[in-house]
């Protein structure tokens, strides 16, 4: 039941399982993994698909010789796994020249090399077959507030992503965008910090329609924030091009922790609005294993975080069909919608004349059986 299938469409980085366990005070603790065993490992546990930042392939100082072999490697594994390349994204956070920023840099040559830098990405998810680009400003911010002009810097990333947007469709590319928010880290604050500050820059673009948001579930959770709320806004508006599945302690840093293995209530709703919604996109796993971990611990981690997606998708299936739960929803009217349009109805039409303010005060909801039967449901004892 709990064995993933390519209709799941999950997918992983290759800097998620291949990421060696380096963290701020220690030395990395596992030994590099060549992208092409990545994604042989990727196919033999049952994922369908398998993303990349340019330089998680491609290292940075490579020659156009060294680049043509190292992708026709990858382009091969991918043919002899079936292996699907979905998503494409760009480092520009890691090289010292991006230390204080990258669209939003106050240097105009910086700001032009991250765009040349960005086409070139882009080219290369192109040509093994990604229809999704993400973009993650991860410099995109200051600790020092004097040194940055906010209101300049949502210019030039408007600008940059502009700019992208005319690229593709110059070069006729399949492609859409979806950009990824974070509050803090690796900066102290980052320019469109949650994912409601980049469905507010997209109306703004030149290109609204080619560009979305690839919210994350530890980022908004960084922030104390609910993240099933903040991707079933972007489905409804019909951007939410891509997600990134993992989880988080509020408040800590940035842990990138196995799918649901921490918040199993709030994995289960995002679940839900995920599944109920009609999402269709990938389940793209951005976590890595614990540091203590090697690589076999690597594959239990990848396996999973897609068994604990298929368990939590079960337990949706049984909170719809169950009789209880379904009857306290029909009386909540949780999914009831009427229309309320001013030329239908006037504000003298709004209130029924028996409308009772003291009464409705008065009643009682049922939230706490409500919220008890779902906590038996995810428990097992439902």
């Amino acid at each position: 039941m709990y064995t993933p299938k390519p209709e799941d469409k999950f997918t992983f980085g290759l800097w998620t399982v291949g990421n060696r366990g380096r963290d701020p005070f220690g030395a990395e603790t596992r030994p590099p993994i060549d992208p092409v065993d990545i994604v042989h490992m990727l196919a033999d546990i049952g994922a369908w698909g398998v993303n990349l930042h340019d330089n998680d392939l491609v290292p940075i100082d490579a020659t156009p010789s060294e680049r043509n072999q190292i992708v026709s490697r990858f382009k091969k594994a991918l043919e002899e796994t079936g292996l699907q390349f979905v998503m494409g994204t760009v480092t520009l956070f890691f090289d010292p020249i991006f230390k204080d920023g990258a669209f939003t840099s106050n240097v105009p040559e910086i700001r032009r090399y991250a765009i040349r830098k960005t086409v070139e990405a882009i080219d290369l998810a192109a040509e093994l077959g990604g229809k999704i680009f993400v973009l993650w400003g991860g410099r995109e911010g200051t600790e020092v507030n004097a040194s940055k002009n906010p209101m300049e810097a949502v210019k030039r990333f408007r600008e940059a992503v502009n700019y992208l947007c005319e690229y593709v469709i110059d070069k006729g590319y399949d492609m859409k965008f979806a950009l990824e928010a974070k509050p803090n880290e690796p900066r102290g604050d980052i320019f469109f910090s949650t994912t409601g500050a980049y469905l507010a820059l997209i109306p703004t673009l030149d290109h609204p329609e080619m560009v979305g948001v690839n919210p994350e579930f530890a980022h908004e959770t960084m922030a104390g924030l609910s993240f099933h709320h903040i991707v079933a806004q972007a489905l409804e508006m019909g951007k939410l091009f891509h997600i990134d599945l993992n989880d988080q302690k509020i408040g800590r840093y940035d842990q990138d922790l196995r799918f649901a293995s921490e918040n199993i209530k709030e994995s289960f709703f995002l679940v839900k609005v995920l599944e109920d919604g009609g999402y269709d996109g990938p389940r793209h796993f951005d976590a890595h294993a614990y540091r203590t971990e090697d690589i076999e611990g690597v594959k239990e981690f990848a396996k999973g975080c897609m068994r604990s997606y298929l368990i939590l998708k079960e337990k949706v299936k049984q909170f719809n069909e169950d009789k209880e739960i379904q009857q306290i929803l029909a009386e909540l009217k949780v999914d009831s919608h009427e229309p309320l349009l001013y030329k239908d109805i006037k504000p003298d039409q709004l209130l029924a004349p028996d409308f009772d303010r003291k009464a409705w005060g008065a009643k009682g909801y049922g939230y706490e059986r409500l919220d008890q039967l779902v906590f038996d449901l995810l428990t097992g004892v439902r």
